[in-house]
């Protein structure tokens, strides 16, 4: 475990919803570790729960497991890390849960060929444009988007060495999310923009993914001069 969370986060529980995914369970694994209480959201409740139960045992953090629909109506704070192809249909069915809570989107709507990973393109201009579409009721936050979900994952890697991006039209919602990414050892939230500016940072994954194929690497992005 390490120190205390900020004092915006004290008393607060995060959902992870996919957090049985690579993206979700490291997630859920560092803001365990950083002392948060943490639901895992999964399609699968019963694997939701083993999940949540390797991760208390890993990180002594206070981690339980449910189905999507039980941990968003559990978390205060609820993130999004589910696959692009299921992220209208999951949202749609659960606007009243999530109805008066920060929603922090982190899919990246990518399609792969033979050429590798490239940006989809997103009626409402970005999957997080889209959540808050569907959720008129919730303050959507656009965030971790580019941080490698093997290095959030890796128990072995103490500093994931990373700035998130965060995109919010909230200021409030905004620092929150900021101050959540900073609960992760390397990482800073750093503002991004409105909510509008979103696409550009879900795109850039695929950019990562070919700097990550071309060198082998896990790589992240820094923000300089601030």
């Amino acid at each position: 475990m390490t120190d205390l969370p900020p004092e915006s986060l004290v008393g607060k529980t995060v959902a992870v919803l996919g957090g049985t995914g690579p993206q979700g369970r490291g997630l859920a694994r560092r803001f365990a570790a950083a002392g948060l209480t943490v639901v895992i959201g999964s399609r699968d409740p019963e694997r939701a729960a083993d999940t949540a139960t390797e991760l208390a045992g890993a990180t002594g953090g206070l981690v339980s497991g449910m189905d999507n629909t039980g941990a968003a109506a559990a978390g205060d704070i609820v993130v999004i890390a589910v696959p692009w192809q299921g992220h209208a249909d999951l949202l749609k069915g659960l606007a009243p849960s999530l109805a008066g809570k920060v929603v922090v989107d982190c899919v990246n709507p990518l399609g792969f060929d033979k050429q590798g990973a490239y940006a989809l393109a997103v009626e409402e201009g970005s999957a997080a444009q889209q959540a808050q579409a569907l959720l008129p009721n919730s303050t959507v936050v656009g965030a971790f988007h580019n941080v490698s979900a093997v290095k959030l994952d890796d128990s072995e890697t103490a500093s994931v060495d990373t700035d998130v991006l965060v995109l919010a039209d909230v200021r409030e919602a905004a620092d929150l999310v900021r101050d959540l990414a900073s609960c992760i050892p390397g990482v800073r939230g750093v503002y991004g923009g409105r909510l509008r500016n979103a696409h550009q940072v879900e795109a850039l994954t695929a950019n990562l993914i070919s700097v990550n194929r071309r060198y082998k690497a896990h790589a992240g992005i820094r923000i300089t001069d601030i």
